[in-house]
């Protein structure tokens, strides 16, 4: 069963009623990339893979508390893949094992078909993740011409689909202004800044500031996340969390260890870290319902 909403309660606060408490101190969604498409089991056995492995690795960590799921599929062999067929089953097997949980679709296209990367938006998911321009990664150029990006804004806005805009430099901030004033996107978009990512931005907190500030300068409706990549996944959580981030975000996508020394156990303990900090930082895993109220998702179901 999935944990309660933390008890944490502020300073000076005492014997009020659990659901009282509950509102005075702020929620935040936890969100978890589960797969992602670089790490393999080789890496770690506990990345899951197939539809089975993904659903039931997704129930451990929305179990832990987390409230938003963020796909990729892979083929059998472990590539990347676009397979509707995939993604449906994966969608299903969470929907019917998570109530009420996020759903999130990758339209990434590291080592996918461009044409393919929205070939799932038509089975709804309530968001997807949309790139608003290229960027240089470890080996690859990340390619999202102006033409792909406009395509799948259009799509999500057609499907109902809330998009997460997935920042890799400055530039792209301006590139969601963009759609928002050809009217594609909305003035409350999601942004997710990503940090560490190699040959991308580097995680320091002075250019946490400058993205953030910008964002809300663009966009002062936004709710916002950061994304550490690897080792930088808990320090950009703690400076999301401390700057008042909507949400964070762990999973084995980014970060397959715990320590140096030790890989993570499953995509759950990533999450279980995830509440700790949260907690810390004197807020709580919001509930289903909270995640979807702040991300302004539709209602579950």
């Amino acid at each position: 069963m999935r944990p309660e909403p933390s008890s944490a309660w502020p300073l000076g606060q005492v014997d009020a009623p659990g659901s009282a408490r509950r509102k005075l101190v702020k929620p935040v969604v936890i969100a978890v990339a589960i797969t992602g498409s670089v790490p393999r089991k080789k890496d770690n056995p506990a990345v899951p893979i197939t539809p089975p492995e993904q659903i039931e690795s997704t129930r451990e960590a929305y179990e832990a508390g987390a409230t938003l799921v963020h796909i990729h599929v892979r083929n059998d062999d472990e590539t990347p893949s676009s397979d509707p067929d995939r993604f449906k089953a994966v969608q299903a097997g969470i929907v019917e094992h998570c109530p009420g949980m996020i759903v999130q679709f990758s339209t990434g296209g590291r080592g996918r078909d461009p044409s393919q990367r929205s070939s799932a938006l038509y089975l709804r998911p309530d968001m997807a993740s949309l790139s608003t321009g290229s960027v240089n990664f470890p080996t690859i150029v990340y390619e999202n011409h102006t033409t792909l990006v406009e395509d799948m804004a259009g799509k999500m806005k057609e499907f109902g689909i809330r998009p997460e805009i997935e920042v890799f430099d400055l530039s792209h901030l301006h590139g969601a202004r963009r759609l928002a004033d050809k009217g594609l996107l909305d003035e409350r978009p999601h942004i997710q800044f990503v940090m560490g990512v190699q040959n991308a931005l580097p995680a320091e907190q002075r250019l946490l500031d400058i993205l953030l500030k910008e964002a809300k300068h663009l966009f002062p409706q936004a709710t916002w996340t950061a994304a550490g990549i690897g080792r930088h996944q808990a320090g950009v959580m703690d400076w999301a969390l401390s700057r008042g981030a909507d949400a964070v975000r762990t999973g084995l996508e980014d970060n397959i260890r715990v320590t140096k020394e030790r890989l993570a156990g499953s995509n759950a303990e990533l999450v279980e870290h995830a509440v700790l900090a949260v907690e810390r930082h004197g807020c709580r895993a919001a509930s289903p319902a909270e995640a979807r109220a702040l991300l302004g998702c539709r209602p579950a179901g």
